[in-house]
C-alpha cells in the first residue's frame, strides 16, 4: 500500500471509489489493481486505501446506533459492544488471513494494511443494508444487503486472485498443483466469508 493510502484518497475521485465494492458485477479490468508502481489512491481508483474502510466502520457503528435507537434499545454499552464486536471480528479475519498465508507458503506483497483496507469495504455494503431496512423494512434490507454480498464476494475474488495465484504463476507452480489449490481454497474461503459476516454483524439492527 502506497504510504499516502490512508488519506490520500480525499479527492472528487473519492465517490468513483465508493462504488467499488458495489459495482463489482461489471468490473472487467480489476488488473489495475495491483499495478508493479505504487500509486497512490487519489491516482487510481482501484488502489487500496485506508479512508473507505475507516470512515464506513464509523458509519456503521453510528448507523448501528440510530437503528437501535428507533427500536427504543439504544445504549451506550450496546453501542460500544456492536463496535467492539465489529472491530474483533475484522482483527480475527485479518490474523487468520496471515497465518493462513503463512501456512500455505504465499509469497505475496499483501501488507496487512492492505488486508485490512479490502476487509473494510464490506462495511460500505452493511451500512445500505441497515439503512435500507430502516426505511423500508426488512425486504429492502435482504435486497441491498443481498446485492452487497455478491458484488464484495466477486471483488474479494478478484483482488485476492490477483495477488495470491498470480504469485503462484510468478513462482512457476502447476495449476493444478496441491499448493495452489490450497491457494484457491482460501482465497475462495476469504472471499466466502464477508457475506457471512456482514449477515452476522447486521440482521440484529433490522425489525
Amino acid at each position: 500500500m502506497h504510504p499516502a493510502g490512508l488519506g490520500a484518497a480525499g479527492t472528487p475521485r473519492q465517490p468513483s471509489k465508493r462504488r467499488i465494492p458495489v459495482s463489482q458485477l461489471g468490473m472487467t479490468d480489476p488488473h489495475q489493481l495491483f499495478d508493479d508502481t505504487p500509486v497512490a489512491p487519489r491516482f487510481d481508483v482501484n488502489a487500496p486505501d485506508l479512508y473507505i474502510p475507516a470512515m464506513a466502520f464509523i458509519t456503521y457503528v453510528l448507523v448501528a446506533g440510530l437503528a437501535l435507537g428507533t427500536q427504543d434499545r439504544f445504549s451506550p454499552d450496546l453501542l460500544g459492544l456492536q463496535a467492539s464486536s465489529a472491530l474483533a471480528w475484522l482483527t480475527v479475519e485479518v490474523l487468520a488471513i496471515l497465518l493462513s498465508l503463512y501456512l500455505v507458503t504465499v509469497n505475496t506483497d499483501l501488507t496487512t494494511i492492505d488486508l485490512v483496507a479490502f476487509l473494510g469495504y464490506k462495511y460500505v455494503g452493511m451500512i445500505g443494508g441497515v439503512l435500507m431496512g430502516l426505511l423500508f423494512g426488512k425486504v429492502g434490507y435482504y435486497l441491498v444487503l443481498g446485492w452487497s454480498c455478491v458484488s464484495i464476494f466477486v471483488f474479494m475474488i478478484r483482488t485476492l486472485r490477483l495477488k495470491i495465484l498470480a504469485e503462484a504463476a510468478a513462482e512457476g507452480v502447476p495449476v493444478r498443483g496441491a499448493r495452489n489449490q490450497l491457494r484457491m481454497y482460501l482465497t475462495m474461503a476469504v472471499a466466502a466469508a464477508q457475506p457471512l459476516l456482514m449477515y452476522w454483524l447486521t440482521f440484529h439492527l433490522v425489525r
